[in-house]
């Protein structure tokens, strides 16, 4: 029986986690998907340090990484409803298939819970049809297309396309 354990990401997974950035990126090119920038190492470094960045651990090796939010103003406006915003789901090509995602977002429903947040949001760049029927499956609701007006402060992929808005209502 393999060990499984979600956590926050330490300095120490800093290699690990622009190795997995990179293998996503090239997957995305590979399937002509809007594809992450190579992100600042300071960002990774503050989300660490600040308990954003998160891995799933299984039987030793880093499974799956991602980053959250407990705001995110610059894609969903202010003044939203308390939610867990989760960002940059990157999964090591050697654990594929094995409903990650899912796993991430059943810790997500119970860190809603357990932080009286009403919603798991997501966001996508680009119109990936793939990627829409899949979070639909893990129960996200596609609520459309937004065109950002301020980009400043975000990742350069936010500037390649309208972005595609997923949320979660959490059953208590």
């Amino acid at each position: 029986m393999s060990s499984f354990q979600i956590t926050n990401s330490t300095q120490n997974d800093l290699s690990k986690i622009f190795e997995l950035y990179r293998i996503a990126t090239d997957y995305m090119k590979s399937k002509d998907q809007v594809s992450w920038p190579e992100f600042e190492k300071e960002l990774i470094i503050n989300e660490i340090d600040n308990l954003k960045q998160w891995k799933i651990v299984i039987d030793g090796e880093i499974a799956c990484i991602w980053a959250t939010a407990l705001s995110d103003d610059m894609i969903w406006g202010a003044n939203q409803e308390p939610s867990i915003y989760l960002h940059r789901i990157a999964t090591n090509p050697k654990f594929r298939g094995q409903n990650l995602v899912g796993q991430i977002v059943s810790w997500a429903d119970q860190f809603c819970v357990s932080n009286n947040l009403k919603y798991v949001r997501m966001d996508t760049v680009g119109l990936n049809q793939g990627l829409i029927k899949h979070y639909e499956k893990l129960g996200f609701a596609f609520l459309g297309t937004k065109e950002l007006k301020d980009t400043s402060e975000l990742p350069d992929h936010y500037n390649d396309g309208a972005v595609c808005l997923f949320q979660r209502e959490v059953k208590k």
